[in-house]
């Protein structure tokens, strides 16, 4: 395969507003926040990746700016004017530097993009080539949909009817304290036989153990990550306690961390997001012991621009993704998308990898422009 050689990178930090303001146990956002990298080669082909993340340290220790200063002041200085044989070779050119998942991710996610489109193929067919054998892309990505923290039960059950008639076939609920048992009986109530799960996002403790355990009659799918962002061992001890498999999301940052929960029991399901990892090989690697373990495996966003719904879509046609995974269609929460063509749920709750080579999507440059501007904005009032 042809290698590339990085001549420059732009990087693009924007602000896209949600349709609708989506709410967890972090609290409320109204806004998408990325910083979206622009890798052109030697060659002139342009490259796309996102770091998905937010303005403040809320899912993650990152932030917008923080993802700029070590991008621009450190990874980009290391890279430009190399070589890259193979995407996987790639994260030993920034080896030295320690930590900023989301920020590397972004920057690997655009070598992955210019590679493949060097090759001219899909992203999802390059994926595909780095599995095992029989792993070829399914070129459809099964989906589901997230629901916010809502004003009321009724609202809950509102929300999660247009979803279905929509056509999305895995409902999540998110939950905290205070907000779980009711709002799953309402919905389990309303809808007896749908798909369906609960997102924690961290928000108990160990001694709610018991609380949680009461969620086991709701025949839920999973409960993601009920205790703290960076625990094993308690999760461990909290699915011994329940009948309902445990999905890991914030305490599995690596292939090594996975094993250690699989190890110690405190995981059913793994929810895998390239960010969160630090990239796409760092998720062929979860992907092979997730494929080896037998181990329920879904991708899950961070409701991110086309870009990298583009590139968790190409991840997410793999085959060991055999569950539906959080990668909704554009228009469940933006008016307009940095790009073109816009995901449209298709039948059977899926979505379709774009045909194009690369990441298969077109940035829109006036659309660009604008959320650029728009977070320059936000950033002046103080992300207000």
């Amino acid at each position: 395969m042809k290698p590339i050689t990085i001549k420059s990178v732009e990087l693009h930090t924007v602000c896209l507003p949600y349709l609708a303001p989506f709410e967890t146990s972090f609290g409320a956002e109204t806004d998408k926040i990325a910083v979206l990298v622009e890798l052109t080669t030697a060659a002139g082909v342009i490259g796309w990746g996102e770091c998905s993340i937010e303005w403040w340290p809320g899912y993650g220790h990152e932030t917008a700016v923080t993802a700029q200063h070590i991008l621009s002041e450190f990874m980009l200085p290391a890279i430009i004017g190399e070589s890259v044989e193979h995407p996987r070779e790639f994260p030993a050119m920034i080896k030295r530097f320690r930590g900023n998942h989301h920020a590397r991710a972004g920057l690997e996610a655009a070598v992955w993009d210019a590679f493949a489109k060097t090759n001219d193929m899909r992203l999802t067919d390059l994926f595909a080539r780095c599995a095992s054998p029989g792993h070829e892309s399914e070129g459809r990505a099964t989906v589901g949909v997230s629901i916010g923290i809502q004003p009321s039960l009724d609202d809950t059950v509102a929300v999660v009817c247009k979803r279905l008639k929509e056509g999305y076939g895995r409902i999540k609920l998110k939950i905290k304290r205070g907000w779980d048992i009711e709002v799953a009986r309402a919905v389990r109530a309303a809808h007896p036989d749908i798909l369906l799960m609960l997102d924690a996002n961290s928000d108990y403790h160990p001694e709610d153990a018991e609380r949680l355990a009461q969620l086991d009659q709701f025949k839920l799918l999973m409960i993601e990550q009920p205790l703290a962002h960076d625990d094993i061992y308690d999760h461990g001890k909290l699915q011994k306690r329940l009948r309902t498999r445990v999905c890991l999301d914030e305490s599995v940052k690596s292939a090594s961390d996975l094993q250690i929960a699989l190890q110690v029991g405190a995981i059913g399901i793994l929810n895998l997001k390239p960010a969160r990892v630090g990239g796409f090989s760092e998720c062929l690697e979860i992907y092979r012991i997730c494929s080896e373990k037998s181990l329920p495996l879904w991708v899950g966003g961070m409701l991110e621009t086309g870009v990298g719904r583009a590139a968790n879509v190409s991840f997410a046609a793999l085959p060991a993704v055999n569950l539906p995974s959080d990668i909704s269609a554009t228009d469940r929460y933006f008016a307009a998308d940095v790009t073109e063509p816009p995901f449209v749920l298709g039948p059977e709750s899926t979505l379709a990898v774009p045909d194009g080579a690369g990441i298969g999507v077109e940035i829109q440059r006036e659309r660009l422009a604008a959320a650029k501007q728009r977070w320059l904005n936000r950033n002046a009032n103080g992300g207000a």
